[in-house]
């Protein structure tokens, strides 16, 4: 199946056309997603979600709600499913939010799917653009996602959710082994 066929893609909103340039041009305050929030694995980091300040009253099209998959639209094309801590965030023009409308996938494996390398790299043959090469709606539309049975789906989560949380424990405990040498060299 392709992935426009089983979800609805929809491009973020350009934020220079709707940012505030004063005081009193300000009609709203958001937080709004950045590319420096993003994990390559496809999760949140601790980074802060930075506030936009917005001319105008944003259409609610534009934020997350729970089981969207936003996609990063340069490389290295990172998805992230949207769970419920992330609800009500800006998706800006480097994104896109996928919204999966076929019962027969879960949101999260398809954001699994997507940043799987053989997906990354069939998006990267089909980047556009000379200083900063971009993907499309189009291009986004025609992956090819393949189709298993809903157990299997939750498996490979299962097993996924596992290895990301083995990851930053070890993450953590190098950070913590390099403080350590650093603190003895010090000394």
């Amino acid at each position: 199946m392709k992935l426009g066929e089983i979800s609805e893609i929809k491009t973020g909103i350009v934020l220079s056309r709707k940012r505030a340039n004063s005081e009193f041009e300000l009609v709203e305050k958001y937080k709004a997603i950045a590319i420096r929030n993003i994990e390559a694995d496809g999760i949140f980091n601790d980074e802060p979600i930075e506030e936009f300040e917005s001319n105008d009253e944003l259409d609610k099209d534009y934020f997350t709600e729970e089981g969207d998959i936003i996609i990063r639209l340069s490389e290295p094309h990172t998805a992230v499913y949207i769970d419920k801590s992330k609800v009500g965030l800006l998706v800006p023009s480097q994104f896109a939010t996928i919204k999966i409308e076929d019962s027969r996938f879960l949101p999260e494996y398809v954001a699994w799917y997507l940043n799987l390398d053989k997906v990354k790299i069939e998006l990267l043959r089909h980047q556009t653009g000379n200083v900063m090469s971009t993907t499309n709606k189009n291009v986004l539309s025609s992956i090819d996602i393949r189709e298993i049975d809903k157990e299997r789906q939750v498996k490979i989560l299962k097993y996924h959710n596992l290895y990301l949380k083995e990851k930053g424990l070890l993450n953590r405990l190098i950070e913590e082994n390099e403080n350590t040498i650093n603190v003895y060299l010090i000394s």
